[in-house]
């Protein structure tokens, strides 16, 4: 999620005032085992910054625990109203990132290229010995945890990308980004009704059809979590709080669908998936920093969170959450949710 809607750092006054356009992650260096791109996985060498406002930087947190990379790859948490100068480290000692001792991401971005002109996103990789940006790819991040980082997984670690599921994993990723990761923005930020409209209607066919796979299934692809999974949740998880009336994707509430609603918190209740989520910086991001949309910056009480934690039954369906594997462990010291973030 970069600062400006456009991802051309036009600051957060021209959020739905400009024709929506995801911008390309200008800096797609990878971290491999090999090191083939100058940047090889080492543990503690690296630093992943992320928004837990984002959706985008939320899949790479999700992936993260269930791996159990926390302690190779170290955590930096931005304060979820980001200014015109990008995202601050404000809810750090001293308004700054403890490791990296810089005070906005921007300094990381400079670090990488000089006046680089683009929007200053998370999930965003640093290299701490550097200070310099290393990746902000958000769509290889997550592959490349499940991969190329294999050697620190935790033991038990499930396979989110396994390779005999990777092309149906992938086909039913693409669709999801455009219609449902990308389509609530599209709908959000539209400036005109035709857009708006058209956008509205791919959210819903595609939320339709998704519904309808997972009527039978637990999961996605296969009868595991995967890659696919993780992708889908981090927008369901917004939908009720922020897409539903924020970005006008207002056919329904998620709660009205009952498979998805079953779905989303059978993998909230999962950990690793809603022990990574924090609706309190979710909802003040986007109706506080969206001043285009929403100019009053008045954000909603609602909605009642305590549904989350219902059962869901999902379970009757079978599946294996982890596959051979087993949950992570407990949420390190320092990462946990706040209780009056959560339900």
């Amino acid at each position: 999620m970069s600062s400006p809607a456009t991802g051309e750092g036009a600051g957060n006054t021209e959020y739905g005032r400009k024709a929506f356009k995801r911008s390309k992650s200008h800096f797609a260096d990878r971290i491999t085992a090999d090191g083939r791109d100058g940047w090889p996985v080492e543990p503690g060498r690296y630093r992943l910054v992320v928004s837990r406002a984002c959706p985008w930087a939320s899949r790479a947190l999700v992936s993260r625990r269930l791996l159990g990379l926390e302690d190779a790859l170290s955590l930096g948490v931005t304060d979820p109203i980001q200014d015109d100068r990008s995202w601050r480290f404000t809810l750090d000692a001293d308004d700054r990132d403890p490791v990296l001792g810089i005070r906005f991401l921007h300094e990381a971005y400079d670090k990488r290229e000089t006046d680089y002109p683009g929007g200053v996103s998370v999930p965003a990789i640093v290299d701490v010995p550097s200070g310099k940006l290393v990746t902000n790819d958000f769509q290889q991040i997550t592959l490349d945890l499940a991969t190329e980082w294999r050697d620190l997984h935790r033991p038990g670690a499930p396979d989110l990308y396994p390779e005999a599921l990777r092309d149906e994993i992938d086909e039913v990723a693409e669709g999801i980004y455009r219609d449902v990761n990308n389509g609530v923005y599209r709908a959000g930020f539209a400036t005109s009704q035709e857009e708006y409209e058209a956008a509205y209607r791919d959210v819903f066919r595609r939320l339709d059809q998704v519904s309808e796979r997972l009527r039978d299934q637990r999961y996605l692809v296969g009868d595991t979590l995967t890659e696919a999974d993780i992708r889908l949740f981090t927008t369901l998880v917004r939908f009720d709080a922020v897409y539903h009336g924020h970005f006008k994707c207002n056919r329904n509430k998620l709660e009205q669908d009952p498979v998805l609603w079953g779905y989303v918190r059978d993998l909230y209740q999962t950990p690793g998936f809603g022990d990574t989520v924090d609706f309190d910086h979710i909802k003040r991001h986007y109706y506080v920093v969206h001043t285009g949309v929403n100019p009053t910056s008045i954000v909603p009480v609602g909605p009642d969170l305590s549904g989350w934690l219902t059962p869901h039954h999902r379970e009757q369906l079978g599946g294996r959450p982890f596959g051979d594997g087993t949950p992570p462990g407990p949420v390190p010291t320092g990462e946990e949710i706040p209780a009056d973030h959560r339900p």
